[in-house]
């Protein structure tokens, strides 16, 4: 037996037949649902059954729509109509905020270009109070000299 390993380096496997007949079967059914799929027949048999399906559910995805709708609301939840809106409102937002970075990057080209250099923001700071004087007190002060 040991001289049978040494003679063949590759021994007898029974299987080797059945798995190229497999391949070959499996090659075969490929290229046929390949050619099947992309024919016209097809497109149109799927597109009918895809059109009759969703015909149908039509009914019952608005029904379940209009109640999670009403279950998100009972649960002080957002709807799905609700952040898109946020989300829509956030967009414009920040394309407006986008568009004065962008203006005032230009009004700063524009100063630096023209050699003035802008001018450092003041700070909103309250003014001292100032006491008022009132007449009497300038009279009574200047009786007292």
């Amino acid at each position: 037996m040991a001289e049978d390993t040494t003679r063949d380096s590759k021994r007898f496997d029974p299987m080797e037949p059945w798995q190229g007949m497999r391949d070959n079967y499996m090659d075969a059914w490929g290229k046929t649902m390949v050619d099947m799929v992309n024919s016209e027949a097809y497109a149109q048999a799927s597109g009918a059954m895809l059109d009759s399906y969703l015909t149908v559910s039509a009914p019952f995805r608005e029904a379940i729509e209009k109640a999670m709708v009403k279950t998100l609301e009972q649960l002080a939840m957002p709807s799905r109509a609700e952040v898109v809106s946020i989300a829509e409102r956030m967009t414009n937002i920040e394309m407006r905020l986008d568009d004065l970075d962008a203006k005032l990057d230009n009004i700063h080209r524009l100063i630096v270009q023209a050699g003035a250099a802008p001018r450092p923001l003041r700070k909103n700071t309250p003014e001292p109070i100032k006491k008022k004087t009132t007449v009497k007190a300038k009279q009574v002060t200047r009786g007292r000299k």
